[in-house]
């Protein structure tokens, strides 16, 4: 396929990069990796060794030595440039990450898009890292706050968002004064090796070190773990579900690192009496079927009120009833493949066991097959009639699966139920009633990280910090003030008197 040899993807590929060379280990064993679109082989990856990984590590330590130095708008013109590399090659990359993850062609490329745009705004971050001014109770005296770059920046994604989570990540780290090292997923390294040959050619032409942004390719048991328990990387940005959140979270805390964790999902819409039920509907059905399910912000719940329960419910059944399932690459299709066949059967075993538990089946839960569908990762999204205290309601399943939640009485109500799971990343609500609108965003409304007024849950901006509360993990990435996160904080004062004044007014002559 073109775009693989435009971005340099060969038939076999290394692990492990410095940003500028690739090192050449082959005895670790391979990743052989399969298009979830049409179950074709598209190449292999030999994974890095924990040799390799030690190299990877001292070269990015040395290359922190010489980024920190660097002015941060010079380090920001940097990532200006990188930004225009992936202008460049934005048809190319977009197309691999539909092919290699499944995500439709419009996402692949949106999500190209979105790795430009934080690139755009961490080159005008990068003359904004500031701190503040503060008054010294000591006469004579100036205090204020300061960031500093910690070091080492781990970045462990996941394939639902092979590339966009990488730049969140990255590129706020770069122009704060760090390096990164990124471990994709298993299930989609081949954007990871094109990222890394894309903004090779930044860090050659300026002359800059190996190690400012590096790439290690391995099992997340083995390569993974190694990253959480290595004390070099001062902090660790992870995501994943919620399983894997809780142990690293756990074992970066124990040595005391930092970590910002991007976990599970149980996103909710609340359909309010007062909707305009055209966007309502628009907004759950892809909240519910883009990326077939597999976004962290994937509507699971959809929360409606009783009076318009039956008239909501009959839309979301014919329009589920349109939706185009197929190859992600043909710009047509709605819905493209689920990231594997295991996949698959946790969504039909999901479907399964809410059955068991009372849910009804209203529409889709099919896997498909036959001519289009031959990798046996197509499914038709599944609409459920349930109730918020099943287990699997509870549980976040990554597919495409939607369960309608019926209300009655006030929007509270609604509120109660939305809150009523473990997780807490994105929640919306869709009125027309500003009382309802005010009620959901306020102290006692929505207590997820994100909260959305008549737009969905999926399709976060870079320009607002993301993430989320509760099990979701914590901690946030790319826009607003996110970039502190990357940092160490430092509090100064300078004393411009000739005497030595005691805070607190404490005496000590000597």
């Amino acid at each position: 396929m073109e775009f693989l040899k435009n971005l340099g993807i060969a038939s076999q590929n290394y692990g492990a990069s410095t940003g500028q060379v690739w090192l050449k280990t082959d005895d670790q064993g391979q990743f052989n990796i399969t298009s979830p679109a049409d179950g074709k082989a598209i190449a292999s990856v030999y994974q890095c060794s924990l040799t390799d990984y030690q190299q990877v590590v001292d070269t990015a330590d040395q290359a922190f030595a010489y980024w920190r130095r660097m002015p941060a708008p010079a380090r920001g013109e940097i990532v200006r440039q990188i930004g225009n590399r992936l202008r460049e090659n934005k048809q190319s990359l977009g197309e691999l990450v539909s092919y290699e993850m499944g995500k439709s062609l419009q996402e692949g490329l949106g999500e190209v898009q979105e790795m430009i745009d934080i690139c755009d705004f961490s080159v005008g971050l990068s003359r904004q890292l500031n701190g503040s001014t503060l008054h010294s109770e000591r006469p004579l005296h100036r205090m204020y706050d300061q960031y500093h770059p910690l070091g080492i920046v781990g970045v462990i994604s996941a394939f639902n968002f092979p590339v966009a989570v990488w730049a969140w990540n990255a590129m706020i780290a770069a122009i704060c004064g760090n390096v990164t090292i990124w471990k994709p997923s298993e299930k989609t390294p081949l954007t990871a090796i094109a990222c890394q040959n894309i903004i090779k050619d930044v860090l050659v032409e300026n002359e800059l070190p190996e190690g400012i942004f590096s790439l290690v390719i391995g099992e997340g048991n083995v390569i993974g773990e190694k990253m959480l328990n290595d004390t070099n990387l001062p902090l660790l940005s992870v995501t994943g579900s919620t399983r894997v959140g809780r142990h690293a979270g756990v074992t970066v805390a124990q040595r005391f690192g930092k970590s910002i964790l991007e976990l599970g999902g149980n996103n909710a819409i609340i359909i309010s009496p007062d909707a305009d039920l055209k966007l309502a509907i628009t907004g759950t059905v892809f909240g519910a079927v883009g990326t077939a399910g597999q976004r962290c912000t994937t509507t699971r719940r959809v929360i409606i009120h009783e009076s318009i329960y039956d008239q909501v419910k009959e839309i979301l059944i014919t329009a589920y009833q349109g939706l185009k399932i197929g190859t992600p690459l043909d710009e047509n299709n709605h819905v493209g493949p689920l990231i594997d066949t295991q996949a698959v059967a946790m969504f039909a075993q999901a479907l399964d066991k809410v059955q068991c538990q009372g849910g009804k089946l209203l529409c889709g839960g099919e896997v498909l097959s036959g001519p289009g569908y031959e990798s046996r990762c197509y499914v038709k999204p599944a609409i459920v009639e349930a109730q918020n205290d099943y287990e699997m309601v509870q549980n976040e399943t990554f597919a495409p699966i939607l369960y309608l939640i019926k209300y009655s009485g006030d929007v509270n109500n609604a509120i109660d139920i939305q809150n009523d799971v473990v997780q807490g990343l994105s929640s919306a609500i869709f009125t027309n009633n500003m009382r309802e609108a005010e009620t959901f965003l306020s102290h006692w409304g929505s207590d997820c990280g994100i909260a959305n007024v008549n737009i969905g849950t999926s399709g976060a901006e870079i320009g607002g910090a993301f993430g989320g509360e509760k099990e979701t993990g914590g901690g946030r990435e790319s826009g607003s003030d996110a970039w502190k996160g990357y940092m160490r904080r430092q509090t100064n004062t300078i004393n411009f008197s000739t005497e030595l004044p005691l805070a607190q007014g404490i005496k000590f002559d000597i």
